[in-house]
């Protein structure tokens, strides 16, 4: 049976498939709540719902521990009633926006020991239309898909740059050692909706994990065009000095945002590259070489382990406010996600 979803507070109603996701349902009626993995991991699409009833679909849960109380994942509920819903924020979109894309093998590099920067090219007078901070799905040869974010800013529209972590027996790290210039890789975007307005004035603290980097490259890129005054600090973390694998980017960011800083967070401790690096992990050194966040945004990326250790010390320690969290979290392939 077909549900009515509506936004407490507003006129906005749409429509509810059987099975169909709250989330998916608004999308698909040109309507985009937060999110971001779709696995009901990141609790980026977290709300509540002061209406009717949800449940969650394909066995999943419906919360998790970085819920806040009351608060459901949208990505993985479906209504069981006609539901009147509170999102932490919506907007309209073209449900037609996202493409897909033939798009050639340009350049790929080793950026680390086990990172790829994977460039792509888009077809001939073809533009990309995405946000900093959101992401693509690449199609494998048997339909299953592969996400990545996109590393480029949203003005580097004819080119698409990932940076991809070579995973053991990963069907997607096997096809990338055979790629060679020219080849087509089927792409389709964009996806998420984790993005920072350019034109805030608060304290904005990125702080990535791996190749959680991609995203904000593209966030932190985008932010130097537009010339932002607003104070900015990047914590990046890896396991060793490798893992910081695009320096030459802190310099470039060094001179173009005025209150930029950077934070090296190595696990093994400072390296004749990094002398000055934070020795251990990132959600440690936001903790001590960042320290109070109220009143800031923290836009953190990388594995749902870090994503969660640094959500816990950023809002039960540093005194950020919960809401100011916003969170992509490069949850492993596994199933088609439900959204």
């Amino acid at each position: 049976m077909t549900h009515q979803i509506r936004i407490a507070g507003t006129d906005v109603a749409f429509p509810c498939a059987p099975g169909q996701t709250v989330l998916a349902a608004g999308m698909a009626a040109g309507i985009e709540l937060p999110y971001s993995c779709r696995k009901g991991v990141c609790a980026s699409c977290a709300g509540r719902v002061e209406k009717g009833s949800v449940a969650a679909v394909q066995g999943t849960a419906q919360n998790n521990e970085a819920c806040l109380p009351g608060e459901v994942l949208f990505c993985v509920c479906t209504p069981v009633s006609d539901v009147t819903i509170e999102p932490t924020s919506w907007r309209r979109v073209d449900p037609d926006a996202r493409k897909r894309y033939a798009a050639k093998v340009f350049r790929r590099q080793q950026a680390a020991p086990d990172v790829s920067v994977l460039q792509l090219r888009l077809p001939a007078g073809q533009r990309a239309r995405f946000r900093a901070g959101q992401y693509l799905q690449v199609s494998l040869p048997d339909g299953q898909v592969r996400a990545y974010s996109m590393a480029n800013p949203p003005h580097e529209s004819d080119m698409l740059t990932l940076h991809v972590r070579h995973v053991p027996g990963g069907q997607f790290t096997e096809r990338l050692r055979t790629l060679e210039r020219g080849d087509v890789l089927e792409v389709e975007l964009p996806f998420g909706s984790v993005a920072l307005d350019a034109e805030g004035e608060r304290a904005l603290v990125c702080v990535a994990g791996g190749t959680g980097f991609a995203p904000v490259k593209s966030l932190l890129d985008h932010l130097a065009r537009a010339r932002t005054a607003r104070p900015v600090t990047l914590v990046w973390g890896a396991r060793d000095a490798a893992g910081i694998y695009l320096p030459d980017a802190l310099a470039r960011w060094r001179k173009a945002l005025p209150g930029f800083r950077a934070v090296i967070a190595l696990e093994t401790g400072p390296a004749a590259e990094h002398p000055q690096a934070y020795a251990g992990r990132v959600d440690a050194a936001l903790a001590e070489r960042v320290g109070a966040l109220a009143g800031a945004q923290v836009y953190c990326c990388g594995a749902p382990a870090m994503v969660d250790a640094v959500r816990r010390r950023a809002i039960e320690g540093l005194g950020l406010a919960p809401h100011d969290f916003h969170a992509d979290a490069f949850v492993p392939a596994t199933a088609p996600a439900p959204a």
